[in-house]
């Protein structure tokens, strides 16, 4: 077990660095070091963690999204809030609608299936963002623009993601008035929780209770308790804890959160890294062959047709200039590159008879329950 995540650790910084040095995006490397570590059997995520991946990926993503949230200043987009606005919500619809279609047609899915994958490709997420943004740099209005878009879709996402399965799992118009319901109480709710986490730890910091040594160590245990009493609250909701968390403490002038900050940077890109090697890992080269002409047809039309399409719905009369809404077309499409929609579907099909199994046995068990 040592062996295996100290291998993890060494692929995921090596290949941080070597990209670095080759100039090229770091996701690129990392999910090729996961795919090989897995496939020679050498990276095996689920014997090295067991029961505890899960849990570990999903805190993993909450501490970063609250560095993200930390890096977002609402002065960067003072005057294309709305942009960011559409591209969160209007965007995310338009995503949803075309993927599923896609997904039924090209990859032959079920509606149910073909739902939830429309979901989680609504997310571009910091994971993959986060990396593209350091390595191009892009100026003017539009870094912040895709840099607040894409933290804030990752929460949101997620949650449509959990909804729809629930929603599936449930039959009858109740289905989405509780889908819609559940999706504003896990906002309110995770809102809620990461303002009173950032309200505890501003109170902790204003007052210099904490030295300077602890507030990075602090910071995080309050992250991660944020993250989990969100989430036991309403599944996925401590996601937008640690965003909103991020976001508050971001905003505010009166205490220095430049220790945190870069605590937070080092600790990113060790999750960053070990989190893509894992999940790569997981990923084997023949789930990948049995996705055939269909999978790279529904991969093209995501880069080259789903993305866009969203992008110009959502941009469409903003204040943006016309080589700005290209670029954000374009981004969209480098955000959504082959291998991560590509192993999405790979797991999706392969879970495909689980997960109906599993809706048929919830549907049934609703519909006998008196």
């Amino acid at each position: 077990m040592l062996v295996g995540i100290a291998l993890v650790l060494v692929l995921g910084v090596g290949a941080q660095w070597l990209a670095d040095r080759l100039r090229i995006p770091g996701i690129l490397l990392l999910l090729t070091a996961g795919f090989l570590g897995g496939a020679s059997g050498r990276v095996d995520p689920d014997a090295l963690l067991g029961p505890l991946l899960e849990p570990v990926v999903a805190i993993g993503v909450g501490i970063i999204l609250f560095e993200g949230g930390l890096t977002l200043k609402i002065d960067d987009v003072r005057g294309h809030g709305g942009v960011v606005f559409r591209l969160i919500t209007i965007g995310a619809l338009v995503t949803l609608v075309l993927a599923t279609g896609l997904a039924m047609w090209l990859v032959d899915l079920p509606l149910g299936l073909a739902l939830l994958v429309g979901g989680i490709l609504t997310v571009t997420g910091p994971t993959v963002v986060g990396p593209l943004l350091r390595h191009v740099r892009p100026q003017g209005d539009t870094g912040p623009i895709l840099k607040w878009e894409g933290i804030l879709i990752d929460p949101i996402g997620a949650l449509m993601a959990l909804l729809i399965f629930e929603g599936l799992a449930r039959s009858g118009p109740a289905a989405a008035t509780g889908a819609i319901s559940g999706f504003l109480y896990a906002l309110v709710a995770g809102g809620a929780v990461g303002g009173l986490a950032a309200l505890l730890l501003f109170i902790a910091l204003r007052r210099r209770v904490l030295p300077d040594h602890l507030a990075g160590p602090v910071t995080l245990a309050f992250v991660v308790a944020a993250f989990v009493a969100a989430d036991r609250a309403f599944s996925e909701a401590g996601l937008v804890a640690t965003t909103a968390m991020g976001v508050l403490l971001a905003n505010q002038s009166r205490v220095h959160v430049h220790h945190t900050l870069a605590f937070k940077e080092n600790l990113t890109v060790l999750l960053l890294s070990a989190l893509f090697v894992l999940l790569a890992a997981r990923i084997q080269l023949d789930d990948l062959i049995d996705l055939g002409m269909g999978g790279l047809a529904f991969v093209a039309a995501l880069i080259l047709l789903v993305r866009p399409v969203s992008v110009f719905v959502s941009t469409a009369r903003s204040a943006l200039q016309t080589r700005e809404r290209v670029f954000c077309r374009g981004w969209r499409r480098a955000a959504s590159w082959p291998p991560p929609p590509a192993c999405l579907l790979c797991v999706l099909k392969n879970a495909a008879s689980r997960a109906q199994s599993a809706w048929f046995r919830s549907s049934s068990s609703s519909s006998s329950s008196p």
